[in-house]
């Protein structure tokens, strides 16, 4: 059995400066470049949380809310938000910093899932996740919900058999049907 981990202990934080190289013919950064980075980051969340070799299983609610423009400093912060028995969902939020103007806005957020493998590049069992704060406990969660939805688009999940879904639904027309 896998000692208990916090969040905290897989918390990552990547700062980098978006050169000309990395952007596009409007001057922002290019998508592809900032996932690329992305997936660095969820990478170290995941290898601290593990002690493992991971690798990416998925990437997916992917939001671009502001372009990052050339000169900025991108900050990527990720942390795993739950385990499952051999991969992980790490959440990665997205800012940019302008450091002459002192500012800083949200740009990104996207949630990445990893598998921790093995020498022989067999998925191997993950230490659980503590959360300790609310936001925390809300983030784990909701990290159960995205996965059944996963595997439920996947085809890994038959829908009949999303019992989270199911009650997502019943629970939203229920408070439908009292706000009528």
């Amino acid at each position: 059995m896998h000692e208990q981990k916090t969040v905290a202990a897989s918390r990552c934080i990547m700062t980098e400066m978006v050169l000309p190289n990395d952007t596009n013919n409007l001057g922002n950064m290019m998508g592809g470049r900032l996932m690329y980075l992305m997936d660095i980051c969820a990478a170290i969340s995941a290898q601290r949380h593990t002690n493992q070799v991971c690798v990416t299983a998925a990437v997916d609610s992917v939001e671009f809310e502001s372009p990052i423009h050339h000169g900025e400093i991108v900050v990527i912060e990720g942390q795993v938000n739950r385990t499952f028995r051999t991969s992980l969902e790490i959440e990665l939020n997205v800012w940019a910093e302008n450091a002459i103007a002192r500012t800083r806005r949200k740009c990104n957020r996207a949630y990445y899932t990893f598998v921790a493998i093995n020498e022989e590049r067999r998925p191997v069992q993950v230490p659980p996740i503590v959360p300790e704060s609310e936001q925390e406990i809300a983030s784990y969660e909701a990290a159960a919900r995205r996965r059944e939805l996963r595997l439920v688009i996947a085809g890994r999940l038959p829908l009949k058999d999303a019992r989270l879904i199911k009650e997502d639904i019943i629970g939203t027309l229920t408070h439908q049907h009292r706000d009528e």
